[in-house]
């Protein structure tokens, strides 16, 4: 697993501040090992007072399929900017 972030060492000292356990705040510091989804993560404890473990637990899975579906949706463009490129270079002729 990745090394955290800053952001992520800034998320587990504020989840620790909350006082959720330091082994669940490390969990999700392990898992949101990010700048951008600590971030999320920070965002979201600052706009709800007190989520319950379950909701912070549901919130962390929640950043990380959007962080999948982002992941999915570069590679997609990727390979359909290659496909493109590969079509306007033009398909040699069998028969050349």
């Amino acid at each position: 697993m990745k090394p955290k972030s800053q952001q992520s060492l800034q998320l587990y000292n504020i989840m620790l501040r909350l006082g959720y356990p330091e082994e669940f705040a490390d969990i999700v510091t392990k898992n949101l090992n990010t700048d951008f989804t600590a971030t999320r993560m920070m965002g979201y404890l600052y706009r709800y007072s007190n989520p319950r473990l379950e909701d912070v637990a549901d919130e962390m899975l929640a950043i990380l399929d959007d962080r999948n579906r982002i992941m999915e949706k570069k590679e997609l463009e990727e390979i359909n900017k290659k496909w493109n490129e590969f079509l306007h270079t033009g398909i040699p002729d069998e028969e050349e």
